[in-house]
Order: C-alpha cells, then sequence, then structure tokens
C-alpha cells in the first residue's frame, strides 16, 4: 500500500502563476510545487484526497490510470478546483465516481460545478456521485479491511477533514486547530503529513513553529511538512528540522 503526495504547495503553488519563487531556489526541482493532492494506493483501489487545480498534471506524471473514490478536505478552490479532470476516470470506467465531502463541501462542489453531479444530456452526464463524508471509509488491500478516519479540525473560519489511514499515517494539509477530544487518534502514528504554511503566524494554517509543536506533543516516527508556500525553500528548511521531521516534495511516496 503507498500514499503518494501528489502535490505540496500551497494556494498559488511554486512557483506562484507569476512566476515568483519567494525564498526558494528554482535550480532545486523540490522547490517545484503543485497544489496539495494526494493517493491512496491500495492493491484494489485507488482513492483521491481532493482534486487541486494542478490534478491533470499530477496524474499524469504518476501514471494513475482510474480513480475509485474521491475525499474532499473541506471546500477551498485549492482543493476542488482540479474536479473536471476526473471526467476521463468516468469515461473508462462507464459508471459515476463517488466522491465524498463534508455537508458545507457538499453544498460548495453542488453550486460551483452543478453539471458534474446532474446529467443535463446525453453528451454530458453525471460524473460523479456525492455521498456524504463518513467518520470510516473502508478499502481493500491483499484481503484485507483497511479504514480510513475522516477527522473534523478547524482551518480558519471553516472546518477541514485530515484522514488517518490504517491507524499508521495522518494526512492533514489544512489546519489552524485540531480538537484536543481527538488527540488520542494522533498517537503511535509512523507518519504524521501536517500544513506548515510560512515561518509567521497564519489564521488560517500552521506556521513551523506551530507544526513542530504538534509533532513533538504527537511523536510520530516521521513528519512530513505539506501546504509549502514560496517562503520555504527545500534545502533551507530541511537543515533547520529536527531529523526525523522533512519538508514534502511532490511525488513523495509512502510505503505502507
Amino acid at each position: 500500500m503507498k500514499f503518494i503526495i501528489l502535490g505540496c504547495g500551497s494556494s498559488m503553488g511554486v512557483p506562484r502563476p507569476d512566476g515568483f519563487f519567494g525564498n526558494c531556489d528554482p535550480k532545486n526541482k523540490k522547490n517545484y510545487r503543485t497544489r496539495c493532492s494526494a493517493l491512496v494506493k491500495t492493491s484494489e483501489q485507488n482513492i483521491l484526497i481532493d482534486s487541486s487545480p494542478d490534478l491533470r498534471q499530477q496524474l499524469q506524471r504518476h501514471r494513475i490510470r482510474k480513480i475509485d473514490k474521491v475525499l474532499f478536505s473541506h471546500m477551498h478552490a485549492d482543493q476542488t478546483h482540479g474536479i473536471n479532470d476526473l471526467r476521463s476516470f468516468y469515461i473508462n470506467k462507464k459508471s459515476q465516481i463517488n466522491v465524498y465531502a463534508d455537508k458545507s463541501t457538499s453544498k460548495y462542489l453542488k453550486n460551483s460545478f452543478s453539471y458534474i453531479f446532474k446529467s443535463f444530456s446525453k453528451e454530458y452526464p453525471a460524473i460523479l456521485k456525492l455521498n456524504k463524508l463518513p467518520k470510516n471509509i473502508l478499502t481493500i488491500h491483499n484481503n484485507k479491511k483497511i479504514k480510513i478516519k475522516s477527522i473534523e479540525v478547524e482551518h480558519g473560519k471553516v472546518k477541514s477533514n485530515c484522514f488517518i489511514i490504517d491507524k499508521k499515517l495522518a494526512y492533514i494539509s489544512d489546519v489552524s486547530k485540531i480538537y484536543v477530544r481527538d488527540y488520542k487518534y494522533f498517537k503511535k502514528l509512523r507518519y504524521l503529513i501536517i500544513d506548515c504554511l510560512w515561518y509567521n503566524y497564519h489564521p488560517s494554517h500552521f506556521n513551523l513553529e506551530t507544526s513542530l509543536s504538534i509533532i513533538k506533543k504527537f511523536k510520530p516516527k516521521k513528519s512530513i511538512l505539506t501546504n509549502l508556500s514560496p517562503v520555504l525553500d527545500y534545502k533551507i528548511l530541511k537543515k533547520i528540522l529536527p531529523k526525523n521531521v522533512i519538508p514534502a516534495h511532490d511525488g513523495l511516496t509512502i510505503q505502507l
């Protein structure tokens, strides 16, 4: 079973559309970051987490030929606006793809992309089936049931969802607060992939100081910082991090 970080960049990516690299060295390939999406790859299914605006590029890079389920963390554009790129997988599958989202994200998706969830003609049928995001999503790997647990967190003024795969890996791409009541789910993890926008305070994201304090609290075996802005150069950031913490880069693959 694999977990692939398809993209680890903040809302405008690195470089930004205007070519701005910020503090990032353009000579380092690990500083080229598309917007956040991830993939859980089992023996039976490919489960996509978020459809970033860079989804087409991400899926082609990894030669992903099927998507079985999509889990949405929240409603923001950098997590949802690549949704139309799922059309080709509907064409291949010849049936709707199940997607899962919380109430506010579902409302946003239906209002913004109504043509994706409702058939308007034979030429443009509904390609996705929208479902309520449950607390536990089941998949199969080598005939074994694998549980993906969703946990609500704060992300500034909206709610977001993080996902814990098989009690081994937690993926929290966008977060400003984790509720104390849920701390128990983050203990004894092999991997914690966590939001780290930049060095300074931000009302909707963890900064480096907050990310490291959460890592210290949860004590995973290894942590990976994601949602990285142009402020954070890969090489410089890696130098100042503890040994068990690394910056993400696009394509980083974890064997579970």
